[in-house]
């Protein structure tokens, strides 16, 4: 199959570069996070799994807007519900019903949700989270495992050791701009490994307001690892927040602690609540959220009664359609299909994670791996596949999408193959190799 004529698409992006800095608003959707030259950079509409770009190709789409759409594109009973709130109004003078309502549900469905506070995006969320933590231990510092957003509490990890959060998703974030007072307030720690979140504690006793995390991404926690975050948590007087920006309504309805069985003080959620509609929450204990109550965290769009009704129609259509048995079947199947294909082609290639949200893997040389995921992402879109470093899954994907994924993905690997064993990459790509952290795509 011929590679899709992306050129209207590049086209705008450079356009775009002129008067936007970074030429998109979310790092994740820069092009030389792709496939550079001929990945698509701009999307005009979708409908269920389907997407299409401003040159008019179609593609399936397995990254599902970076994670929010769930559901599908144009979910109708969600699109439904939004386009009957802008008809009745989406901002006013004073507060929506929606907003009781949707804390009511959170309430019911997840398992540290006692009180709620609403905002417009995941990265929003924690920061609100840190705030409440902070003011309710009347402590300065912050533990932080994972990505947590580009705000200034999380990249100041980067202020002591510009490498201190390389470990935590994106490697080389930059700190230009982040306060140099702030140097030492937040202390990064290693995911399943409890003796450096001990280290921390210990070291400043009586200063760590929160531990902020992600309970679980692309890897299983061991089995004694959050009871152990929780218990040193209780014993240190730390408010627990778990990250559940890319778990929550993905792993299960209640989040990656419903599913791991461990409770944290507060939680975070954003993306998939709203099937891509913006709206974040911070959930968490009677406790420690009504000190909120006496804090200034505020905001005109916080109380947007369209996100709201799009939150809660989507949670309605993830509990009525049992949405979640087939997410992770799907995701079953698409994991299956790829590890065999890389047996089949004499590559170590899987899909590790839990289904909903899987992590296409190969075993490279470190030298060769950017050149050979660029491939890949390239051969998979000559498939009609809109595929990236992560595969997301929403309700909208069937069988047929798995088969048509798995197709592309068998050219893909015949192509990597060839390519790993001449050794020379490079010669198969038709554009640029691919930027990988933050660093590389800015300078």
């Amino acid at each position: 199959m011929d590679r899709p004529d992306v050129s209207n698409s590049l086209a705008l992006y450079e356009r775009a570069q002129q008067i936007i800095p970074g030429g998109t608003q979310l790092f994740s959707r820069r092009p030389e996070r792709f496939a550079p030259g001929v990945y698509p950079c701009y999307l005009t509409h979708g409908k269920g799994s389907k997407v299409w770009d401003v040159d008019g190709n179609e593609y399936i789409d397995f990254m599902c807007g970076v994670g929010p759409v769930i559901l599908g594109h144009a979910f109708e009973p969600v699109t439904n519900a939004v386009i009957e709130q802008l008809r009745k109004g989406s901002s006013f003078t004073v507060n929506h019903p929606a907003e009781v309502e949707l804390a009511e549900l959170l309430v019911e469905i997840i398992p540290c949700a006692e009180m709620v506070r609403f905002c417009k995006s995941g990265g929003t969320a924690d920061e609100i989270a840190v705030r409440i933590a902070r003011g309710h231990t009347g402590r300065d510092k912050v533990a932080i495992c994972g990505y947590h957003g580009w705000h200034d509490w999380y990249l100041a990890a980067n202020l002591a050791t510009s490498d201190n959060l390389d470990g935590h998703l994106l490697p080389g974030l930059d700190i230009r701009g982040v306060p140099r007072v702030l140097e030492g307030t937040t202390i990064p720690f290693e995911y399943n490994e409890l003796c450096s979140l001990e280290r921390v504690l210990e070291e400043n006793p009586g200063q760590i307001a929160a531990i902020i995390m992600e309970a679980a991404r692309s890897e299983e926690p061991s089995p004694w690892f959050l009871r152990g975050v929780r218990e040193l948590a209780d014993k240190h007087g730390v408010v627990l927040i778990f990250d559940e920006v890319i778990t929550g309504f993905r792993l299960g309805l209640g989040g990656a602690q419903e599913r791991l069985g461990v409770t944290p003080d507060i939680a975070t959620f954003g993306k998939a609540m709203s099937n891509g509609h913006p709206i974040g929450a911070v959930c968490g204990r009677r406790e420690v959220m009504q000190d909120a109550a006496n804090m200034f965290i505020s905001s005109t769009y916080y109380s947007d009664p369209a996100g709201m009704v799009a939150a809660i129609a989507t949670i309605r259509q993830l509990q009525d359609k049992e949405a979640l048995v087939h997410i992770w079947g799907i995701g079953y199947l698409l994991q299956r299909g790829f590890a065999e294909l890389g047996q089949k082609h004499g590559l170590d290639a899987t899909c590790p994670g839990y289904p909903p949200v899987t992590h296409p893997h190969f075993d490279f040389p470190e030298e060769l791996h950017k050149p050979l995921i660029t491939l890949y992402l390239q051969e998979m879109l000559r498939g009609g596949i809109l595929a990236g470093t992560v595969n997301y899954i929403c309700y909208s994907h069937s069988e047929e999408d798995v088969t048509a994924f798995l197709e592309a993905a068998d050219n893909a690997l015949s192509v990597l193959k060839k390519a790993l064993d001449e050794g020379d990459p490079h010669k198969y790509l038709e554009g640029a190799e691919r930027g990988d952290d933050f660093g590389r795509l800015v300078r």
